[in-house]
């Protein structure tokens, strides 16, 4: 038998980092008020699905969309997971893109930033220990654009490309106990449903 655990993977709502194009990583910046009004948009699209809990990133961007998210849909208390937190950029984060940031780049990361492979391994065990100890659950989970994306394309071998600010990636965590194997599907990105072949 297999069991399936549905996650909304949400990017957090807008900051002033986030609308001046600067890097922000581990940095904790504050959601604007775009980003709260994003945050309540978000709240329509996941009302169409019953919802179990919600958890987020204890950054405080994310952790208040999910805990207004959690206020509009009667989900009471938001835990905070340390393992959904945004890539480490290192001495990138506050920087725009210009002569400084282009200084710290070589291919495939930044000088100084946690590797794109450990940010991934991160959030792929944070998703994984939730559909281990919640088999079955929906689960909506706000956290970060670089870490969602590198999850997802951990997960399902293939790019995904930017996530948008508030919006909704469904996917589905699918595990059969009787041999250990586990899949991903992705069905939602970025507010828009994928068509299959």
């Amino acid at each position: 038998m297999t069991t399936t655990t549905t996650f909304a993977l949400i990017r957090h709502g807008q900051t002033d980092w986030n609308a001046a194009a600067r890097i922000q990583g581990a940095t904790d910046i504050p959601l604007n008020d775009v980003g709260r009004g994003q945050a309540a948009d978000a709240v329509t699209p996941l009302k169409r699905y019953d919802w179990d809990f919600i958890v987020s990133s204890p950054l405080s961007r994310a952790a208040e969309t999910a805990d207004l998210i959690g206020e509009e849909l009667g989900l009471a208390s938001v835990r905070r997971i340390p393992g959904l937190i945004e890539r480490d950029y290192g001495p990138a984060e506050g920087l725009h893109a210009g002569a400084e940031l282009d200084a710290l780049r070589f291919p495939g990361g930044f000088h100084g930033a946690e590797t794109e492979e450990a940010v991934a391994a991160r959030g792929i065990d944070a998703l994984c220990e939730l559909a281990r100890n919640h088999p079955g659950a929906r689960i909506i989970v706000v956290a970060h654009g670089t870490l969602i994306r590198l999850s997802l394309e951990n997960a399902l071998d293939q790019p995904i490309g930017s996530i948008n600010n508030a919006s909704i990636n469904l996917v589905h965590h699918h595990y059969a106990p009787a041999n250990g194997e586990a899949a991903w599907q992705l069905d939602v990105l970025n507010g828009e449903a994928l068509v299959r072949a």
